[in-house]
C-alpha cells in the first residue's frame, strides 16, 4: 500500500514537472517570437513635427516612404521631404540623386535631416534629401516586384458600341539593374463598322551606372489598324543620363541604335526591315498632391531608308486613391511619315482607366 502510494504521488509529480516544462517552453517560445517580432520592427523615423514612428521601412520612391507597423492594417505612407531623421539597422539598397547606389544600413546622424550610410567607409553622412530611392534588400522576391493594371469599358446603345481598354505593367529592381514590362491594349466594335484593334507592350532592362548613366535594352511591339500595321518590332541599344534626379521628379535622355522590323497589311503585305538611331526625352513628375505624371518622347531617324521619321509619344496622368487604388489618364501618340499606301501617318489613342497597383 506504501508502495502504491508512493508510486502515485511520484506520477502526480512528474505529470506536475511535464506540465510545468511545456508551459515554460510555450512561454519561452512566445517570449523569442516577441523579441523577434520587436528587432523586426526597428527601423525609426522622427518627422519634422516631431512625430516617432517605429516600425520596418519597406521601401521610398517618387518621394513616398511605406513604413509598415504592428499597430495598422496597411503600410503608412509619408512624404519624404517631411522626415527629420531616419536610422534602420536592416540592410537597404538607397540611390542618391547623383546616381551612387550603396548596400548599407540607416544610422542617426548628427544634426537635423542628415543621416549616416553605416556601411559606405566610416559611415558616409548625407543630407536626407539626397536620397531618392530605398529599398529593403533582405525582403522577399515580391517585395522588390512593382505591378499595376488598370481597366476602363464603354458600352451605348447607339450603334451597339463596346470598347475595352486595358493598361498595366509589372517591374522587378535588383541592386545595379532594372527589369520593366508594359502591355496596353484598346479593342472597339460596333455596328457598321470594322472592329479595332490596337496592342503596344515592351520590355526594359536597365543596367545602372555610375554618375547617373544608364545602359538601356528595349525590346517594343506594336499592332495598329489604323497604320495597317501587323506588327512592328523594335529592339533598341543604347546610354542615357538623368538630368535631374530628386524626390519631386526624373528627367533624362537615351540614345542610341534601334532595329526594326515590320509587317503591314496593305494589299501586298509589306514588310521592312531597317537601321535606325533613337534619341528620348523622358520626365517623370511625382510628389504633387495625389497626381503623377510620366511622358517620354522617342523620334527615330532612319539611317537605311532615305528621309524616313518615326515618332512615338506617350502621357500617363495618374491620381492616387485610398487602398493602393488609382484612376489613369493616357495618351499614345505614332508618327510616321513614310506609312504604306492607303495608311494612316499617324495614329493616337485617349485611355480613362480605373485600376490597382501592387
Amino acid at each position: 500500500m506504501g508502495d502504491n502510494s508512493l508510486y502515485k504521488f511520484n506520477l502526480k509529480r512528474t505529470k506536475g514537472s511535464i506540465v510545468f516544462n511545456g508551459l515554460s517552453k510555450i512561454i519561452i517560445v512566445v517570449i523569442l517570437l516577441f523579441g523577434y517580432s520587436v528587432l523586426a520592427q526597428n527601423d525609426t523615423l522622427v518627422l519634422k513635427n516631431n512625430n516617432r514612428i517605429v516600425g520596418e521601412i519597406k521601401s521610398m520612391q517618387n518621394g513616398v516612404l511605406a513604413v509598415e507597423t504592428d499597430y495598422s492594417d496597411s503600410d503608412f505612407k509619408i512624404t519624404w521631404v517631411e522626415v527629420a531623421q531616419v536610422s534602420g539597422k536592416q540592410l537597404f539598397l538607397v540611390t542618391l540623386k547623383n546616381g551612387e547606389r550603396y548596400n548599407t544600413a540607416l544610422g542617426l546622424a548628427s544634426g537635423t535631416g542628415k543621416v549616416k550610410l553605416t556601411n559606405v567607409g566610416d559611415g558616409r553622412v548625407v543630407s536626407i534629401q539626397d536620397i531618392v530611392f530605398i529599398k529593403s534588400v533582405k525582403s522577399s522576391f515580391l517585395s522588390r516586384l512593382d505591378a499595376s493594371i488598370s481597366v476602363g469599358f464603354n458600352l451605348t446603345k447607339s450603334n451597339n458600341l463596346r470598347q475595352l481598354n486595358v493598361r498595366s505593367s509589372v517591374g522587378y529592381t535588383a541592386d545595379y539593374w532594372q527589369l520593366l514590362g508594359n502591355y496596353n491594349s484598346v479593342r472597339s466594335k460596333q455596328d457598321g463598322s470594322s472592329e479595332i484593334h490596337r496592342t503596344d507592350a515592351n520590355i526594359k532592362f536597365t543596367y545602372f551606372l555610375k554618375n547617373d548613366m544608364l545602359a538601356i535594352f528595349n525590346s517594343e511591339y506594336l499592332a495598329n489598324d489604323e497604320q495597317k500595321i501587323d506588327y512592328r518590332f523594335t529592339n533598341r541599344v543604347g546610354f542615357g543620363n538623368y538630368f535631374i534626379h530628386t524626390n519631386y521628379l526624373y528627367f533624362g535622355a537615351a540614345a542610341g541604335l534601334a532595329l526594326n522590323n515590320e509587317r503591314f497589311s496593305d494589299d501586298v503585305g509589306t514588310n521592312r526591315n531597317s537601321l535606325e538611331a533613337f534619341g528620348s526625352l523622358e520626365l517623370n513628375l511625382f510628389d504633387v498632391k495625389d497626381f503623377n505624371l510620366l511622358t517620354n518622347i522617342i523620334a527615330y531617324p532612319s539611317i537605311t531608308e532615305k528621309n524616313r521619321l518615326r515618332v512615338d509619344y506617350t502621357l500617363d496622368l495618374k491620381y492616387d486613391l485610398p487602398l493602393d487604388f488609382f484612376i489613369k489618364f493616357g495618351v499614345t501618340y505614332n508618327f510616321d511619315n513614310q506609312p504604306v499606301q492607303d495608311a494612316s501617318k499617324d495614329d493616337y489613342v485617349f485611355q480613362a482607366t480605373f485600376g490597382w497597383e501592387l
